[in-house]
């Protein structure tokens, strides 16, 4: 029995896009949809998702149990590197010069300046929680009380 690998992929995508959407992320598809959230004010938190073993066991899982915290930041908004491939190079390229392209990985914004990153060397081969705290780190370095 032969499996198509497009209908797997597109499953694949499909299942982490949903998983995403369910924990409260905007799905930015375009480079537009990119600059208009990098504009807000405030704290956004990117996360740059993918298809890879590490995002869906780790970085996704992170994304959603990070945000039930007391501080959180104020936009949730996320990019699908290898399948939205524009919005993802817009945002790495409004990231600056100093960032290091990686996916899965996550990047905080307050108005619209990247102030610090988790990439996927911290994301690969760690579990859940410690991505959690590290984000929830970050939420506690820039983030407002709820």
């Amino acid at each position: 029995m032969a499996m198509d690998f497009n209908m797997l992929m597109n499953d694949t995508v499909k299942q982490a896009r949903t998983e995403m959407d369910e924990s409260g992320y905007k799905q930015l598809t375009t480079p537009e949809e990119v600059e208009e959230a990098f504009k807000r004010s405030g704290t956004t938190l990117v996360m740059i998702n993918s298809v890879c073993g590490c995002a869906g066991g780790i970085a996704r899982p992170a994304a959603k149990h990070s945000v039930h915290y007391d501080k959180r930041p104020d936009h949730l908004v996320t990019v699908f590197a290898g399948q939205d491939k524009e919005a993802t190079a817009q945002a790495r390229m409004l990231f600056g010069e100093d960032h290091l392209p990686s996916s899965p990985s996550f990047a905080m914004m307050k108005d619209g300046k990247l102030v610090a990153e988790i990439g996927r060397y911290e994301i690969e081969g760690h579990d859940p929680m410690s991505v959690v705290r590290n984000l929830q780190s970050q939420f506690d370095d820039f983030c407002e009380e709820l």
